[in-house]
C-alpha cells in the first residue's frame, strides 16, 4: 500500500465516522457499514467482490435452511460447501501451477485469488457450527453481508463469530472517550509496527532485508545466517500481521465495535501450547473450538494426540497448500504433543519445574522451536529450507557469515525493541499503581503528574508514534519491501 492509499483509506474512515454519529438508527448505520465494506472490498478486489457476495449470500441461505431443521447433515453439507467454494480459488490455481504447460490442468492458473478468502469462509463456517449449537441467531440479510464484508475483518480478521458482532451491530451507538482513546493508539501502534515490518523485510540498506534474503534460493547460508533469518522473518511477519491487526482492531473501536483479540506478547510464551493461545488467537480457538475439542470427545491420549498433530496439519494447510506449509502444520503439532508429554511425565514423576531459571530456558527452547518453523513457513522450497535446517545442524557452519552486517544489527536491534517495549509497559502500569498509592498518602503535585503519564500514555505515546513511524518510513523507503498490509491475506 502506498502512502498516498493509506492516506485515501484513512481520510475516508472519517468521512464515516462523521456520517455514523449522526445516524441514531442501528439500521441506517448497518447500511451506511455494509456499503462502506463493499466499496473498500472492490478497492481491493476489484470484480472478486462477486465470490464475496456469493459465499454470504450462499451461507445466509444455508443458514435459514439449517434452522428449519437442526441436523448434522445439513451442517455438513454447509461446511463441504464452504470448503469446494474455498479450494477451487485457494488449490486449484496450486494443481494448475504443478501441472505441465500444456496440460489441461494448467488452465487452473489463470483462477485468481479473492482477498482474505480464508477468513471470510471461516467466518461463513463458525456460523453454521453456532447454529448447529443452539446459538439464538437471527441475522437479517443486511446483517449476515455486514458480518461476511465488515471491512476492517475483511482482508485478514481478525476471525469473528456471529454471536459477537450480530449485538454489537444492533447496539445503540454514542461516541465515548475511551473507544476514541483507545482506537487512536491502536492505530498509531498498528501504522508503527507495519512501517517496521516493512523495514526488516526491504533491509537497513536496499537488499539487505529478509525478502531479498529468502528470495536468493542458491546462495549457501551459514548457521548463525539461518537462525537470524528465521527469527527476523519471526519479528517481520509479527509486526506486519499485529500492526495490521491493531490497526484494524483500534478502527473498529472508534465506530464503538469490539474485535476478537489476535495477539498477546506472543513472544513471551514459554510453552508451544501458550504460544498457540497468544499468535493469530481469532484462529487458533476457531480451530480448537470448531476442529479440535469436538473431534477429541473419542477417548484416548493416542487419538487426542493425533489428532492434535491433524489439527494443526489442516492449519498449515488453511495457510496455503504447499509442502512447506504442511510441514510446518506437522512440525508444530509435534510440539504440542512433546509438550503434553512432558507435562504428563512431570505428573507422573512429581519433578518440579518452577522459578526463574526453568521459565528462562522454557521460553528460550519455545522461542528457538517457534522460530525453527519460520524456516518452513517462509522458504520458497523445500531445498532451501532443508539446507538452512541442515546448516543449523552443523556446527562448522558457525564460524563464518554471509549476510550483510546490517542484517545482524537490524535483527538483534528488532529482538531488543519488542522486549524493551513490553518491558516498558509494565514498567508504566506499576509506575501508575505507584503513583495512585502514594496520591492516597501523601497527595502533591509529583505523584498526579505520574500518574497522568501513565494512565493517559496515549496522548503523548500515540503522536510519538506516528512520527517515528514517517521518519523511519521515509528514510528506509518501506514502500519498496515486499511486506505490504495485506500479506497475510495472501494466505
Amino acid at each position: 500500500m502506498t502512502t498516498a492509499e493509506f492516506l485515501s483509506y484513512g481520510v475516508g474512515v472519517v468521512v464515516l465516522w462523521l456520517v455514523a454519529v449522526r445516524l441514531r438508527s442501528a439500521v441506517a448505520r448497518q447500511w451506511l457499514y455494509l456499503i462502506f465494506s463493499l466499496i473498500f472490498y472492490f478497492s481491493w478486489g476489484s470484480w472478486l467482490i462477486v465470490v464475496l457476495l456469493f459465499s454470504a449470500l450462499m451461507n445466509y441461505c444455508l443458514g435459514e435452511w439449517q434452522k428449519k431443521r437442526n441436523t448434522a447433515g445439513r451442517l455438513w453439507m454447509g461446511i463441504i460447501l464452504n470448503l469446494i467454494l474455498l479450494s477451487v480459488f485457494k488449490y486449484l490455481p496450486l494443481i494448475g501451477v504443478a501441472s505441465p504447460p500444456h496440460s489441461p490442468l494448467a488452465v487452473f492458473r489463470r483462477i485468481l485469488f479473492p482477498l482474505g478468502v480464508s477468513f471470510w469462509t471461516f467466518q461463513a463456517i463458525s456460523y453454521l457450527f453456532e447454529l448447529y449449537r443452539e446459538e439464538e441467531l437471527d441475522p437479517s440479510l443486511v446483517e449476515f453481508l455486514l458480518y461476511m464484508a465488515f471491512w476492517p475483518t475483511v482482508l485478514q480478521g481478525p476471525v469473528c463469530r456471529m454471536s459477537s458482532m450480530l449485538p454489537q451491530f444492533r447496539q445503540e451507538w454514542s461516541v465515548g472517550e475511551d473507544d476514541l482513546k483507545t482506537g487512536v493508539r491502536r492505530i498509531a501502534i498498528g501504522v508503527f509496527m507495519s512501517v517496521l515490518a516493512g523495514v526488516l523485510g526491504g533491509g537497513l540498506y536496499p537488499g539487505a532485508g529478509v525478502d531479498r534474503a529468502f528470495d536468493n534460493t542458491t546462495a549457501y547460508r551459514s548457521g548463525i545466517d539461518a537462525w537470524c533469518l528465521a527469527v527476523a522473518y519471526g519479528f517481520q511477519l509479527y509486526f506486519s500481521f499485529c500492526g495490521y491487526s491493531h490497526v484494524v482492531i483500534g478502527a473498529a473501536r472508534l465506530f464503538g465495535i469490539r474485535l476478537h483479540e489476535n495477539f498477546n506478547r506472543p513472544y513471551l510464551a514459554t510453552t508451544p501450547s501458550a504460544f498457540w493461545t497468544r499468535w493469530h488467537m481469532s484462529l487458533s480457538f476457531w480451530i480448537r473450538d470448531f476442529l479440535f475439542l469436538p473431534m477429541t470427545m473419542r477417548p484416548g491420549v493416542l487419538w487426542r494426540n493425533l489428532w492434535l498433530v491433524i489439527s494443526m496439519f489442516i492449519f498449515g494447510l488453511w495457510h496455503k497448500g504447499t509442502v512447506l506449509l504442511m510441514l510446518w502444520g506437522i512440525y508444530h503439532g509435534l510440539l504440542l504433543v512433546l509438550h503434553r508429554q512432558w507435562q504428563e511425565l512431570r505428573k507422573r514423576t512429581g519433578f518440579r519445574w518452577s522459578g526463574p531459571l526453568p521459565a528462562f530456558i522454557s521460553w528460550l527452547v519455545t522461542f528457538s522451536s517457534v522460530s525453527l518453523g519460520y524456516i518452513f513457513f517462509r522458504s520458497e522450497n523445500i531445498r532451501q529450507a532443508f539446507n538452512m535446517l541442515r546448516a543449523i545442524a552443523t556446527p562448522s557452519s558457525y564460524r563464518h557469515v554471509t549476510l550483510d552486517h546490517s542484517f545482524y544489527f537490524m535483527t538483534l536491534l528488532a529482538m531488543a525493541g519488542y522486549f524493551a517495549v513490553i518491558g516498558g509497559a509494565e514498567l508504566l502500569d506499576r509506575l501508575g499503581d505507584f503513583a495512585r498509592e502514594r496520591g492516597e498518602t501523601k497527595p502533591g503535585a509529583m505523584p498526579s503528574l505520574l500518574r497522568i503519564v501513565a494512565d493517559e500514555r496515549w496522548v503523548w505515546i500515540t503522536p510519538v508514534v506516528l512520527v517515528l513511524g514517517l521518519y523511519l518510513g521515509v528514510i528506509f523507503h518501506v514502500g519498496h519491501s515486499e511486506t505490504g498490509p495485506v500479506m497475510y491475506a495472501l494466505f
